[in-house]
């Protein structure tokens, strides 16, 4: 099984880790960990994030860090769309 980063969710982690890079380097630093060390726990359970019926695909939840994970799972692929911030509205459906 392979994971993929999509554009989008690489943004999202690049901008998540300058605003707090701004703040305490560390931080940053630590959230960023944290974010990938999740989405590579996709690679053995690629369907512990929720679904939700409005939404297509799931979503890993990471409460330490208040983020989710918006991913979709197709067999033997795990494409990653966007790291969210709880706080943050969700993005358009598509």
């Amino acid at each position: 099984m392979k994971l993929k980063w999509e554009h989008q969710s690489l943004d999202d982690r690049y901008d998540i880790f300058e605003y707090l890079y701004e703040f305490n380097a560390l931080a940053a630093e630590k959230t960023d960990a944290t974010i990938v060390n999740r989405a590579m726990l996709l690679l053995e359970h690629p369907l512990m994030g929720i679904e939700r019926e409005d939404r297509r695909g799931r979503y890993l939840i990471i409460p330490e860090i208040s983020m989710l994970l918006s991913y979709e799972f197709d067999g033997d692929l795990i494409r990653i769309h966007r790291v969210i911030h709880t706080k943050q509205m969700f993005p358009e459906k598509s």
